[in-house]
């Protein structure tokens, strides 16, 4: 795979060169030495290419790890334990949720990467929320977005969001003083 795009959100690209040179590296080493063909065995069932060969994105977070993991790279899981002092009195759950967490992709140092090859809303969540909790938490300072290009998303199932159009948004809602430096990397094969 290749770098295809470079987008810096709220810093995020100094930030990583000035604190995690090498660690960034290693996140480009990682893309340059995915076999994207290898991940094409998805047999898509939609109407629109009925039995055409797609990019399986779990296939492809398996390269990643495969990748990040011997590197020292680690998943990191955080627990949610859910408030219930906000329900109104009268209000009684069934049962909440048990096992809920939060998780990202990639933790070393304080440098978080996530891969996402999932709909739209899940970059936004990754970039506008995700990465600031793990911040909150003191797991990372800053983080690496990995999404695909326009050119890799139409070879994926529908749905699938990709850099130009999150870029667009990015640049269109500006930066919050709660957000974490981000540098989102566009992937093609």
């Amino acid at each position: 795979m290749r770098i295809a795009g470079r987008y810096s959100f709220n810093g995020g690209e100094s930030s990583i060169q000035s604190k995690y040179a090498p660690l960034l590296r290693e996140v480009e080493d990682a893309i340059t030495s995915i076999d994207a063909a290898a991940c094409k065995i998805k047999e898509s069932e939609e109407k629109t290419m009925p039995g055409q060969l797609l990019y399986a994105p779990k296939a492809l977070n398996r390269e990643f790890e495969k990748q990040l993991y011997p590197l020292g790279w680690k998943c990191v899981r955080i627990p949610c334990t859910y408030a219930t002092e906000f329900y109104e009195k009268d209000y009684k759950p069934k049962a909440l949720r048990k096992g809920a967490f939060r998780e990202m992709d990639f933790v070393k140092g304080k440098l978080g990467v996530e891969v996402q090859f999932g709909k739209y809303s899940f970059m936004v969540y990754n970039v506008a929320a995700k990465m600031t909790i793990f911040s909150n938490l003191a797991h990372i300072d800053t983080g690496i977005e990995i999404v695909p290009v326009k050119a890799l998303a139409d070879e994926m199932s529908s749905g699938v969001s990709y850099f130009e159009q999150f870029v667009w948004d990015l640049e269109k809602r500006g930066v919050s003083n709660i957000d974490v430096p981000v540098l989102i990397l566009g992937i093609d094969f």
